[in-house]
């Protein structure tokens, strides 16, 4: 079974990481586990944003490497809603 993982949160404070370290964390993140992310902002709200993570074939190896990448990174596990999905057919 593959997973899809989505992750939002807002980046509202002065602690919220920048751009360009979710990016830094992405990319630690993808060479990691292999799985390469998306970073999207709400078209709405600028404060509000999304990470996405698709085609996860080990969700257990790959939140051990989010949680990897973010420690790296010193980005605050709080504040990020996780949402794991996956397909019904």
């Amino acid at each position: 079974m593959r997973y899809n993982l989505y992750i939002y949160y807002r980046l509202t404070g002065i602690d919220s990481p920048s751009l360009a370290t979710l990016g830094a964390m992405q990319a630690e993140l993808a060479s990691l586990s292999g799985i390469q992310g998306q970073l999207l902002r709400k078209r709405d709200d600028a404060t509000t944003w999304m990470e996405i993570y698709e085609g996860i074939d080990d969700d257990l190896a790959f939140t051990a490497c989010l949680s990897q990448a973010l420690a790296k990174h010193d980005i605050p596990a709080h504040g990020r809603h996780e949402e794991w999905f996956v397909r019904s057919n």
